[in-house]
């Protein structure tokens, strides 16, 4: 089972790429999803009405507080729930784990996730990539969502596009609009040859 951990700021699409990701993967590859939230539940109830998935392959986790300390210093009620899900189905070759919305410092406890995706958007601003931090810096994908908001907000693609090959090297980096599905198929690639390890 591979697991892999989606994270970012509130809104930026985190739940709208895994519930596109699912509609997309579901019929080829058996699936689970945890998602975070801090008070309720309200991103698993949107994949369970949306989702193409059984309701009895997502979880929703309330963390109760700091979004990043559930999924990083102390994963326990994350690593329970992928367990849990883990033993009702034991054929899941791919697991999601949502984060709560946070800030650019986000990573993953590395026992909860083998891969990170970290999501922007541009309407947080074309500086958001320079900004650094490790969600933009160490993340195994980079995704920039809702590009067709760029000429409403101002946002420069081609200012991000140079700020992210600068703060990322030669780590990956997408640019999407997941509302429309433009650029969903690029991220499928990538997690079908670095994460399922297909080609």
């Amino acid at each position: 089972m591979v697991k892999i951990g989606v994270c970012g700021p509130v809104g930026s699409g985190k739940t709208a790429l895994i519930e596109a990701l699912t509609r997309a993967m579901s019929t080829d590859y058996s699936i689970g999803v945890v998602t975070n939230d801090i008070y309720t539940k309200e991103d698993a109830e949107f994949l369970c009405k949306n989702s193409v998935m059984p309701r009895e392959r997502i979880i929703g986790v309330e963390t109760g507080g700091c979004p990043h300390t559930a999924i990083r210093e102390d994963a326990s009620m994350n690593l329970e729930a992928v367990e849990e899900l883990h033993h009702k189905f034991p054929d899941i070759q791919l697991m999601f784990i949502e984060s709560g919305g946070d800030n650019l410092s986000t990573t993953f406890n590395p026992e909860l996730a083998d891969f990170t995706i970290f999501v922007i958007d541009v309407a947080e601003g074309d500086k958001i990539p320079r900004k650094g931090g490790p969600g933009i810096t160490r993340s195994d994908l980079l995704i920039i969502n809702k590009i067709d908001l760029a000429p409403y907000v101002g946002a420069d693609l081609g200012v991000m596009d140079r700020d992210s090959k600068k703060m990322r090297g030669e780590k990956p980096f997408l640019f999407t609009n997941i509302r429309n599905k433009e650029g969903l198929d690029r991220v499928i690639g990538w997690i079908k040859k670095y994460a399922l390890l297909e080609d």
